[in-house]
């Protein structure tokens, strides 16, 4: 069942965390399929789905538990990512380790009588590494918006790097991986596309996108401009950030380990000119910036639009200070700014929603959060959390108001198509969830915005389907 939450710690903060859902296993990874649904990745091998209404489906989406090897902490099904056509053709990818303890990417379609569950018979392996440990394993997933795959790997474990992994560019560990899954050739289950940087480089395996990386345990994809984040665990001393524009990531980066941890040298043994190498735009000291920290999970860049006040910061945790931390960006310095909040979890992965509200999950306790803005008076926010769903629809959509109770207060929802052109017009009833006919509605992608006599707004992306 679902708990809604709100958990104070802190009157001085600026962040909040909400309850979503519990219960869950190990959760490593949090993503969206387009729809409101969030589907929560287990460690031990199952994907489990939170609909749209705040329930969590009882039937796994997917359970490959009996192919995923879960012993050490850092092994299991750690990375899925849903194909950008995934509506129409059912294809998802996800990232595991299996039995024999090597990293595993493979797709898998959804069930073609039930779209609520993906057909485990499915299984397409798109690519398969040996890892020589058992940690450092990456194992994150996205889609970036040229189509193509990224896929995180670490360095093969162990403690620094033992085999130069991570300078070592002929084979496929601690990197950033592109492939183009769309096609295939006669030898591999994939191709490369025409734009990956070392492609035709004999030295250079033509898969890596970016090397040099330790383990880039999370990555994502900001949003409005495609700039790519790298949150690389570091090895006893700096958790590193880093943030790469599309132009600079195509010219196929070095992020320095194991000749460098963070900005400063760690092995010098085979290394380049400091030059050759990219550093991190932000990160951390393991003893040097409050709570003693180990270990960092990237997030996302904010690009909601429930709380404004978060527009364009980037999340992150520390695994071991439980602290999650955001970084803003001073516009006059041209600088980073770095904020930490003590909460209290072990901070395993964040994700979006399909309309950039950020979640994160707990993996002792198995709780999924969604972040939330302290700042908000109590009317900002009990009218920031009113939600919609189910999302796509098709003949009825619900309003949920929640805390926003008041009915003497005027609300107007208002739904536009992509020109701009005002198709309907509702006003506010005396429910607290208002249920609103889109029968009428043609296929398509539309606008809802929700205003009230006071000046609020929210704005929804509403897809009929």
């Amino acid at each position: 069942f679902i708990v809604f939450l709100i958990i104070p710690f802190s009157n001085a903060q600026n962040l909040d965390l909400e309850l979503i859902a519990s219960s869950f296993n190990r959760p490593v990874s949090i993503k969206h399929a387009g729809d409101d649904r969030l589907f929560i990745v287990e460690q031990d091998g199952l994907i489990k789905i939170i609909n749209g209404d705040g329930t969590v489906q009882s039937a796994p989406f997917l359970d490959i538990d009996s192919r995923v090897i879960n012993t050490g902490n850092e092994r299991g099904l750690l990375g899925l990512a849903f194909h950008p056509s995934y509506a129409t053709n059912g294809y998802f990818f996800v990232n595991y380790i299996n039995n024999s303890g090597n990293t595993v990417v493979s797709r898998f379609t959804r069930d073609a009588t039930n779209a609520s569950v993906a057909d485990p018979n499915s299984e397409f392996e798109i690519l398969s590494f040996d890892q020589p440990y058992s940690n450092h394993n990456g194992g994150d997933l996205a889609f970036g918006t040229d189509g193509f795959l990224y896929i995180s790997t670490g360095d093969g474990g162990a403690g620094g790097d033992p085999d130069d992994n991570g300078q070592n560019t002929l084979n496929l560990l601690g990197n950033i991986l592109r492939l183009d899954i769309n096609s295939t050739t006669t030898s591999q289950n994939y191709s490369i596309p025409a734009s990956n940087p070392f492609l035709g480089d004999p030295n250079t395996r033509a898969e890596i996108f970016a090397f040099g990386l330790r383990n880039p345990w999370k990555f994502s994809f900001d949003r409005q401009n495609n700039d790519l984040w790298i949150a690389d665990v570091g090895q006893n001393q700096y958790e590193e950030i880093n943030k790469v524009s599309a132009t600079d990531a195509a010219l196929g980066l070095n992020y320095g380990w194991r000749c460098y941890e963070g900005n400063g040298p760690y092995n010098s043994d085979n290394c380049s000119d400091p030059s050759e190498y990219t550093y991190p735009i932000q990160g951390y000291s393991h003893s040097g910036d409050g709570a003693s920290k180990c270990s960092i999970t990237g997030g996302y860049r904010y690009r909601g639009t429930n709380y404004p006040n978060f527009n364009g910061w980037y999340f992150f945790a520390d695994i071991c200070s439980e602290e999650i931390g955001y970084l803003i960006y001073d516009e006059t310095a041209m600088t980073w700014s770095k904020t930490f909040e003590q909460f209290s979890g072990q901070w395993s992965a964040f994700g979006e929603d399909v309309n950039g509200e950020i979640y994160v999950s707990d993996l002792s306790s198995g709780n999924i959060y969604m972040l939330k803005d302290t700042t908000l008076s109590v009317d900002d926010e009990s009218f920031a959390a009113t939600s919609i769903y189910p999302n796509p629809t098709k003949n009825i959509l619900n309003i949920n108001f929640g805390s926003h109770t008041n009915v003497n207060v005027s609300i107007e929802m208002t739904i536009y198509d992509l020109h701009g052109k005002k198709i309907k017009t509702i006003k506010r009833n005396t429910e607290v969830i208002q249920k609103v006919n889109t029968s009428q509605l043609s296929d398509g992608i539309y606008v809802l915005k929700i205003n009230s006599e006071k000046g609020e707004q929210i704005t929804h992306k509403l897809i009929i389907h």
